[in-house]
């Protein structure tokens, strides 16, 4: 059976995640930016820890409404490396392709928060074929990151031909799919689904995950079924600040991980979406945690930290940038060209 999703502020009061004298306030928040909580994972959610990392992660707050001033519309910068609609194309030798704006879950923290779970903006079948044709058409893309929205919210037949579209292009190298949906919905992971992204190329699948809580034998289950049949898994990790921000948590996380088969790849420093200044840290703060990672747990179980630098320039090291002398909370971060970008601390 279908399991259900909490969706407004009378979803959540009943579920006993937020007070009846809230529910105006989080429509109003709904009305912004979308949710969508699975009864799977509000059920990890213990609702007498006002410090509950899962909560934190998917209930929302009216704060995020409130926007700071260094907040953007395009944290990453999407829009400026966008040729065609639904694709973004901004290091020489990749692609995103966003074949939906739908997700399962809504992260409270999401840097393309503002454009999730909208029809607005969301490809369409020809929308999606010119993207192909540019791929095709640019034979230095070697690989294809299906993103969105999250990819794994298609049917089994929509992936399918996705793949078997991507699959025809004789210059790509390989797959790769960004998805919570195996964390946060395990079931989905079905013979139907495998056999939907089946292709002569490899397809490599990245999990979204912040905290070990996340990983439950119905995850582990999931995860053992896409590695038997050939799919390797990575993770991406967002450092959220009352989430993940302490090396017991940090540790934890990535050794289940590697117990899963999952290695750690990318541990992300939190973008500068509207809204989600309760989850920044800074800088140093996070540098501190990664370092004390170091020597401490195995080689396998370290991702690298990175950071988005604003404006679309790509991710930077975030181990290696450098202070600005002058100011503090201050650093110098160089993109992949080489080209050296301003960054200012903000702790929320």
């Amino acid at each position: 059976m279908k399991s259900a999703t909490l969706r407004t502020g009378a979803d959540l009061a009943r579920a006993g995640l937020a007070a009846e004298s809230q529910v105006v306030a989080l429509d109003a928040v709904g009305t912004e930016y979308s949710i969508a909580i699975p009864s799977g994972l509000a059920a990890l959610i213990d609702p007498a820890d006002p410090t509950d990392p899962i909560a934190r992660q998917f209930v929302p707050d009216p704060a995020e409404l409130i926007r700071a001033d260094d907040e953007l519309d395009d944290p990453i910068g999407d829009e400026t490396h966008s040729p065609v609609r639904g694709l973004v194309h901004r290091y020489p030798d990749r692609v995103l392709l966003m074949p939906t704006l739908a997700c399962p879950v809504y992260c409270r923290y999401c840097f393309r928060r503002d454009r999730v779970g909208r029809a607005a903006g969301t490809p369409t079948a020809a929308d999606l074929e010119v993207a192909y044709r540019y791929i095709e058409e640019h034979p230095g893309i070697r690989e294809v990151i299906l993103t969105g929205g999250d990819p794994l919210s298609l049917s089994d037949v929509r992936l399918a031909r996705i793949v078997a579209r991507l699959n025809a292009i004789p210059h790509l190298n390989n797959l790769r799919i960004h998805t919570r949906v195996p964390v946060i919905l395990p079931d989905r992971v079905t013979d139907g689904l495998i056999a939907a992204l089946t292709s002569d190329i490899p397809v490599w699948m990245a999990l979204h995950t912040n905290h070990a809580r996340e990983l439950t034998d119905d995850v582990a289950a999931a995860c053992d079924r896409l590695t038997r049949a050939g799919i390797p898994l990575l993770s991406q990790t967002v450092l959220l600040k009352g989430v993940n921000n302490t090396v017991d948590a940090l540790t934890d996380l990535m050794r289940r991980l590697i117990a899963l088969k999952v290695k750690p790849y990318y541990l992300h420093h939190p973008d500068r979406a509207r809204g989600t200044a309760k989850f920044r840290l800074t800088l140093e703060e996070g540098r501190a945690l990664v370092s004390a990672l170091r020597g401490n747990i195995s080689g396998l179980c370290q991702p690298t930290y990175v950071v988005d630098i604003p404006g679309g320039h790509g991710k930077a090291p975030a181990q290696d940038v450098t202070p600005d002398g002058a100011l503090p909370g201050r650093w110098n971060l160089r993109d992949f060209r080489g080209q050296t970008h301003d960054y200012a601390d903000n702790d929320g």
